[in-house]
């Protein structure tokens, strides 16, 4: 037995591929985006009777699409999320509530048209 990973046709597995290498990126893109290949992950279902990891494969997407790609998972997880939680967002919907007078402010909730708490206004000290 070799140990390498192996899919099967009909797995689900995530492919990548260079989309546009460095050098053909749109001349309107950002300078520091110029420098690096425009890439491409999806997932899908395998459609090579078999393959490894690094191996290049053919995929069919749930919205049908058939892709080309090098395999770089097998029955990938889903990895996303909303990131961190930003301050002055968590207190929005609680203070707008509290001037509509549905409801209390947010604990630690600034007043109306107050500056967040740490932050001075532009000028003074």
């Amino acid at each position: 037995m070799s140990g390498k990973v192996t899919a099967m046709r009909g797995d689900w597995v995530q492919v990548h591929s260079v989309v546009l290498p460095a050098g053909e990126r749109a001349p309107q893109v950002p300078a520091e985006t110029k420098t690096v290949p425009l890439e491409m992950r999806v997932k899908g279902f395998l459609l090579t009777q078999s393959a490894g990891l690094g191996d290049e494969v053919e995929i069919q997407t749930l919205a049908a699409r058939r892709l080309r790609g090098r395999l770089v998972a097998i029955e990938p997880a889903y990895g996303h999320d909303f990131g961190r939680p930003v301050p002055e967002l968590l207190a929005i919907g609680p203070e707008v509530r509290a001037l509509l007078g549905q409801g209390p402010a947010a604990p630690g909730a600034a007043a109306p048209n107050a500056a967040p708490p740490g932050r001075e206004e532009a000028g003074r000290k």
